[in-house]
C-alpha cells in the first residue's frame, strides 16, 4: 500500500499550503525534462503527482485518510447484488464514503465525475512552438460543450495535458473529473527528436567541404540558421549547435541540434572534369 505522505516527505497533519511546498520541490527535482532518459526518475515523478492529485483535494485526502490507496477501488465498485434502496446498502456507502443525504424514498450519495482522456495528434513544429486544440463535447443534457485547450512548447509523445474540470460529471453535487490530453507527436520528415535533443541530415556540396563554406538550415521555429563548415570536412561529421533543439516544457531551455553533412557528388562528369578529378586523385596521393 502506497503511503502518500511518505511520497511527499510531509506529516499525516501536514497543512495544504506544505502539500504544495513540497510536491513543486519534488517535481522540480524528478521532472523528465531534468532528467532525460532515466526512467527511474520518470517512475518517481508519476509517483510524486499520483500522491498530490490525492493530498491535494480535500475529498480524495479525507477518503485516502480513512482507507489508504486502495480507496479508488472502493468508488469504482459496482456493489452488485445490495438493493440500492435499503438502508444497509445505504450505511455501506456512508462507511465507504462518510455522505449520505436522506431522501423521502431513500438517500443519495455524492460522487465526483470521472477523469476522461482524450487523444491529440500534433505535428513537430507545433510541439516546438506551442499549440492548442479547440474540443468539442456533449453535456449530459446533450447540448453542446466547446473548449479550447493551450498544449506548451516542448511537449513529446505520451505526455498529458490537465484540463481541470472538463471531465465527466459529478454526481448529487460531486466535483467534475478532469480531462487528460493525451499527446503524440507524428515524425517529421528532415528532423528526428531524441529526448529534447533534434537530428537532421544536411546535404553539402562535394566543393564546401573540401574547400570550406556555408549551409542554410531551416528551423522548426520558421527562422533559418547559417553553419559554417571548415575546409576538408569529412562526409558524415557531426556538428553540435547548443540551444538549437526541443525546448524544455515550463522552462527558458532548449536542447541542442546535431547536424550530419553528406556530400553531394557531381554526375555526368564532362572528360576535363574528369582529368581534373584524377589529377587531384594523383596529387593527395587517395
Amino acid at each position: 500500500m502506497k503511503d502518500y505522505y511518505q511520497v511527499l516527505g510531509v506529516s499525516r497533519n501536514a497543512s495544504d499550503e506544505e502539500i504544495k511546498q513540497a510536491y513543486r520541490r519534488l517535481a522540480r527535482k524528478y521532472h523528465p525534462d531534468v532528467n532525460p532518459g532515466d526512467p527511474k526518475a520518470e517512475a518517481r515523478f508519476k509517483e510524486i503527482n499520483e500522491a498530490y492529485q490525492v493530498l491535494s483535494d480535500k475529498e480524495q485526502r479525507a477518503k485516502y485518510d480513512r482507507f489508504g490507496s486502495d480507496f479508488r477501488r472502493y468508488e469504482q465498485t459496482g456493489f452488485g447484488g445490495f438493493n440500492y434502496e435499503s438502508e444497509d446498502f445505504a450505511d455501506l456507502f456512508e462507511t465507504l464514503f462518510g455522505q449520505r443525504r436522506t431522501t423521502g424514498s431513500g438517500f443519495s450519495v455524492k460522487l465526483d465525475g470521472q477523469d476522461v482522456e482524450q487523444p491529440v495528434e500534433l505535428t513537430l513544429e507545433e510541439a516546438y512552438n506551442g499549440t492548442q486544440r479547440t474540443l468539442q463535447f456533449s453535456n449530459p443534457n446533450g447540448t453542446p460543450r466547446t473548449i479550447t485547450v493551450k498544449i506548451p512548447a516542448g511537449i513529446d509523445t505520451g505526455k498529458r495535458v490537465r484540463v481541470p474540470g472538463e471531465g465527466a460529471p459529478g454526481l448529487n453535487g460531486g466535483r467534475r473529473g478532469d480531462l487528460y490530453l493525451v499527446v503524440t507527436v507524428k515524425p517529421h520528415d528532415r528532423f528526428e527528436r531524441k529526448g529534447n535533443d533534434l537530428y537532421t541530415t544536411v546535404p553539402v556540396s562535394m566543393y564546401t567541404l573540401l574547400l570550406g563554406g556555408q549551409t542554410t538550415i531551416a528551423l522548426l521555429s520558421g527562422k533559418t540558421l547559417t553553419l559554417t563548415i571548415p575546409p576538408q570536412t569529412q562526409n558524415g561529421r557531426v556538428f553540435r549547435i547548443s540551444g538549437q533543439g526541443m525546448p524544455l516544457m515550463h522552462s527558458s531551455h532548449f536542447g541542442d541540434l546535431y547536424v550530419t553533412v553528406s556530400a553531394i557528388l557531381p554526375t555526368n562528369l564532362s572528360p576535363q572534369a574528369r582529368k581534373l578529378v584524377e589529377e587531384l586523385q594523383r596529387l593527395t596521393g587517395m
